[in-house]
């Protein structure tokens, strides 16, 4: 059975998870959102539609937690 890349969650300091999400996996922030005080949760996407969600702590530590593929920007709907 194929472990999941996630299996393990990966963990750094946040300035090098974000440049290796920048420079190594060629990603881009796409959204935010503060889940806590102490958390902020993040989506990162690159131009092929695949997804990176770090969770970003006050500690100054950043660490993946799910990716994927087929990322799609939705529009905000209209309340009715």
């Amino acid at each position: 059975m194929a472990r999941s890349p996630v299996a393990e969650i990966i963990c750094e300091p946040t300035d090098r998870m974000h440049a290796k999400l920048r420079h190594q996996f060629g990603e881009t922030r796409s959204a935010t959102g503060v889940r806590d005080p102490e958390q902020i949760m993040e989506v990162w996407t690159d131009a092929q539609g695949d997804w990176t969600l770090v969770v970003t702590y006050a500690s100054g530590t950043s660490c993946i937690v799910a990716m994927g593929e087929n990322w799609s920007q939705a529009e905000p709907e209209n309340p009715a």
